[in-house]
């Protein structure tokens, strides 16, 4: 049975509440679709503004980030619970810019993956390489080691449900892309990763983003690969070739 595509945007810190009622108003018609799972994962100011936005349509909303504990003195953070409760069905956890800027390591992506499987949200996992390692050859190395790191004591049948998201750290941001040889490859390895750690029905379930400059001139090529299952999309989910990557066929 094939994986459906899902497409999620990740705004990063853009978009106040206003410019993201905005925005939603603009993406509503572009971003129909009967194939495709379409989730917006926006700022934690965001998030009420746009769940009402889109009530009656086909979009999902996913949080950026959370954390672990379920209350308490963490100023600044945001938990699980607040999450669902303000409607959220996703969450991104582990993204470059999280492990890079806010030093977030794997024993703690692993406490966040875990809370929010029990809290019933949805875990976009994200994993990736520099230029540097991937130019020393120790790619998926390191993508094993962080998915095995970040998954631990997680269930396969928790598997089956999650999202991972491949995105070389070279190519966030910078206009480059991974060629598609180079991310199917990848995404392949990544499954065949989840296969050693469960089985195959688990490798077989579990949806495997590609994310990295994907626009839409070349989201079509990227998500016709057997082992990408859609993509994360950055800068180009703010604009209205959103639409045009979601209607990738």
């Amino acid at each position: 049975m094939a994986r459906r595509k899902i497409v999620a945007g990740n705004w990063k810190m853009n978009m106040t509440p206003s410019q993201a009622k905005a925005l939603c108003a603009e993406l509503k018609d572009l971003v129909k679709s009967e194939d495709v799972d379409v989730v917006y994962c926006v700022p934690a100011i965001d998030i009420v503004p746009v769940v009402e936005a889109v009530k009656g349509t086909n979009v999902k909303v996913g949080a950026e980030n959370m954390y672990f504990e379920e209350k308490g003195a963490y100023t600044g953070e945001i938990s699980a619970a607040m999450l669902v409760d303000a409607g959220v069905e996703y969450v991104i956890i582990g993204h470059s810019e999280r492990r890079d800027y806010f030093k977030e390591d794997d024993c703690l992506l692993n406490k966040k993956v875990k809370k929010a499987l029990e809290a019933g949200l949805i875990p976009i996992l994200c994993c990736g390489e520099t230029l540097e390692q991937r130019e020393m050859g120790v790619t998926m190395d390191w993508i094993r080691l962080q998915i095995k790191s970040d998954l631990a004591g997680v269930t396969a049948e928790q598997v089956q449900g999650m999202i991972i998201a491949y995105e070389p750290i070279w190519a966030i941001g910078t206009g480059k892309t991974a060629t598609t040889e180079q991310a199917e490859e990848v995404c392949k390895g990544i499954r065949m990763c989840i296969e050693e750690m469960y089985d195959a029905q688990t490798a077989e379930a579990v949806r495997i983003q590609y994310g990295g400059s994907v626009n839409a001139a070349n989201a079509a090529e990227l998500f016709a690969q057997p082992n990408i299952d859609g993509g994360l999309v950055g800068g180009a989910s703010l604009k209205a070739d959103f639409g045009k990557i979601v209607n990738y066929k």
